[in-house]
């Protein structure tokens, strides 16, 4: 579906609390009823100004060109941001963007999202100067690949740690089955028990750092091994929120994914209430 197309057709709407999801825990992506949770309640939000956030997108393998928008507009519909993205690097493994060389290149944003893919890129100080940047407090999401970025080749482990955990592959192509393993925490307020991608790329997880937390994790096929699908770490002073989840357009598309995705935005940028709605102000109107 073609990306315009998809941005015209959405709802102006309110965020979605995830209470009106809970009722069918189990619930597929598929069977999430968008018409339902259009009617979100926001009452009382204050204008306030919009959470400032950079989006990265570029790297080998996927529809970066398409994603950026869904990711935005998708969250757009869901939260008061203000977006500036840069996309850079083509298709190829190996990019630094001028941006990330800059000093101070982070003052006036609240938080970053990474949506890229460059496994081979081997400069340890431009990858370290990124990490120490959001360990001094400064919020990321990090999107499917970027948990694939920055690991051939280098013998710093300073972007799994900033991440939270190590992935060097994946299994092949097919639907995740989701299983939320922390219904607690705010990004996960509400959220189904099990829920099915349409479509989907599991990340083998070799290992989870002591910061992380794992808020969700996956299987195909039936399997009984599963790997963590969604996480949060505390990376020095900054928050990150993280997702295997996302190889495909379809996946992204799906207004469960966006909920996630937006929640987690709004949590590392200190934005995100424990009942699992925007602070106020940081919903839309």
């Amino acid at each position: 579906m073609p990306v315009v197309t998809y941005r015209r057709s959405m709802i102006r709407r309110k965020f979605i609390p995830l209470s009106l999801a809970a009722a069918t825990a189990g619930a597929l992506f598929t069977q999430h009823d968008s018409l339902q949770t259009a009617q979100a309640a926001d009452e009382g939000n204050s204008k306030k100004e919009p959470l400032k956030v950079l989006m990265f997108a570029g790297g080998c393998c996927h529809d970066y060109e398409n994603q950026k928008e869904i990711i935005s507009a998708g969250i757009g519909e869901r939260a008061n941001v203000d977006w500036e993205i840069i996309h850079a690097g083509g298709k190829g493994h190996e990019h630094r963007y001028k941006k990330l060389l800059e000093k101070d290149w982070h003052v006036g944003y609240d938080a970053v999202v990474y949506n890229i893919c460059f496994a081979r890129e081997k400069d340890e100080k431009y990858i370290e100067a990124i990490t120490e940047t959001h360990k001094q407090g400064l919020g990321a999401v990090a999107i499917h690949c970027t948990a694939h970025s920055y690991h051939w080749k280098v013998e710093t482990k300073a972007w799994p740690q900033f991440l939270g955990v190590t992935s060097m592959n994946h299994g092949k192509k097919h639907p995740i089955t989701m299983r939320t393993t922390a219904a607690k925490h705010p990004v996960m307020q509400g959220f189904p028990y099990l829920w099915t991608t349409p479509k989907g790329e599991l990340y083998n997880v070799k290992k989870v750092w002591p910061t992380a937390t794992v808020l969700a994790d996956g299987t195909i096929d039936g399997g009984t091994v599963r790997h963590p699908c969604v996480w949060v770490n505390d990376h020095g002073k900054g928050r990150v929120f993280s997702t295997t989840v996302g190889h495909h357009n379809e996946t992204m598309m799906e207004p469960l994914y966006l909920d996630l995705v937006a929640r987690g935005l709004l949590w590392v940028g200190g934005k995100l209430d424990d009942d699992g709605t925007p602070a106020t102000g940081y919903g839309v109107e």
